[in-house]
């Protein structure tokens, strides 16, 4: 078993990714492919980054990985508010993930601040 495996904020990564990939998959359906792509890369980096860290031999090199997973949370959020505003997603689904996105950013800063360098 990797180390990642039991760390809550890669599990919580995790759900909201294919929450997303499921909206990639819709905007590539509606022939939105460079969004589509765009948001699965973005989806995929935040549990991605999680699980690379996680095999750091440092704390610091962790923490850098951890800041990465945060940034691209923030990412995914900016691509859910402009696909609100161009109703390719619902308001009711914008607002669900930006609270989840929201929530994951707070444990990763927790997290974050349990390394010791």
């Amino acid at each position: 078993m990797f180390r990642f495996e039991d760390l809550e904020i890669w599990k919580r990564a995790i759900e909201i990714a294919e929450k997303l990939l499921d909206i990639a998959d819709e905007l590539e359906a509606k022939r939105l492919l460079r969004f589509a792509e765009q948001l699965r890369g973005a989806a995929l980096s935040m549990p991605n980054n999680i699980a690379e860290g996680s095999g750091s031999d440092s704390d610091r090199e962790f923490t850098r990985f951890i800041n990465y997973a945060k940034r691209s949370a923030f990412e995914n959020a900016n691509m859910i508010v402009i696909f609100a505003k161009r109703n390719y997603i619902s308001s009711n689904a914008k607002d669900d993930l930006l609270v989840e996105l929201d929530r994951l950013c707070r444990m990763l800063t927790s997290f974050r601040k349990t390394l010791h360098f």
